[in-house]
């Protein structure tokens, strides 16, 4: 196959799978699958921040649903498809890719050819790594759309105090700024809030400050990895998280979490937990209160 060949049917698959395909999701029950007697009576909803290195992967489960949140870098695949093996995931309502970058779609691809999928959510947002391809391509080989992750659309799922509705982006930004673009996904159960906000950095942060989308959340996974560029003191004040999950790589060469967004989150007065410290890190919510677990 000639390069130029290989470049105009990767084009072709970008048009049909993000530009055509992408539609808002009309509201359609789905099914999830977890096991029943893996959750007690008091805890309804789990959160699993996964311990895959430097990326983000993040289960969501109730008794009835199944949702996946980034799939880490490439060579961590095998990994996520393990760790939603052990946790009795045999299907996934939604898999949710918050934007290109490898670290967090990576293993997207292994996960939606391992598991059968009901919907994919992911930004407008056209980029060309060799990670996103792969993505492309087996969302395609599922014959499964890609719906637009943005301001305003809800994931219909069927625990019906489970709610989880994109906060982010609002707008659209410059294509090179991936950060930005992040899906920012809110989720409450119960009383209980938890925010999901992808690599979004101060620019998203501010816009959705301005657009008062940023509730008091109990839990907060700590965006782009304790970046400097990330968790700023405005957005913090009105977050005022409980919790904070920073999803990190031992010894990764960025140098996450920074000294800047650490200190950020202790003058908030957050609970920090940190996979590259504590292991996949798992919270459960009965929709009034909150217990944290940590496994190495």
């Amino acid at each position: 196959m000639t390069k130029k060949y290989q470049l105009i049917l990767y084009f072709v698959l970008v048009g049909l799978l993000v530009l055509t395909g992408c539609s808002e999701l009309t509201k359609q029950p789905v099914n999830g699958n977890p096991t029943p007697n893996q959750f007690d009576s008091a805890e309804q909803v789990k959160v699993h921040i996964l311990d895959i290195g430097q990326g983000d992967a993040i289960l969501i489960q109730s008794t009835k649903d199944n949702i996946l949140i980034d799939g880490g870098n490439k060579g961590q695949g095998e990994n996520v498809i393990q760790y939603l093996k052990k946790f009795n995931v045999k299907q996934l309502n939604a898999v949710i890719s918050t934007h290109p970058d490898a670290d967090h779609i990576g293993g997207l691809a292994d996960v939606i050819d391992a598991f059968p999928v009901k919907s994919v959510f992911a930004p407008r947002v056209t980029h060309t790594t060799f990670a996103y391809r792969n993505f492309l391509q087996s969302v395609k080989a599922k014959q499964l759309k890609i719906h637009v992750a943005k301001e305003g659309i809800s994931i219909p799922v069927e625990e019906n105090m489970l709610k989880l509705q994109f906060i982010g982006p609002i707008k659209e930004y410059v294509q090179s700024d991936l950060n930005d673009w992040s899906a920012v996904l809110l989720m409450q159960y119960g009383v209980n809030k938890f925010l999901f906000t992808g690599d979004a950095e101060t620019r998203a942060e501010e816009d959705m400050l301005a657009a008062h989308l940023i509730p008091k959340v109990d839990v907060l996974k700590v965006s782009h990895h304790g970046a400097k560029e990330a968790t700023n003191a405005n957005f913090l004040s009105q977050a005022k998280p409980t919790y904070a999950a920073i999803s990190v790589g031992t010894d990764n060469r960025y140098d996450h979490p920074t000294s800047e967004a650490l200190n950020r989150l202790k003058k908030a007065h957050a609970k920090i937990y940190r996979t590259d410290e504590d292991g996949t890190i798992t919270f459960s919510s009965n929709g009034k209160n909150i217990s944290v677990k940590e496994e190495k």
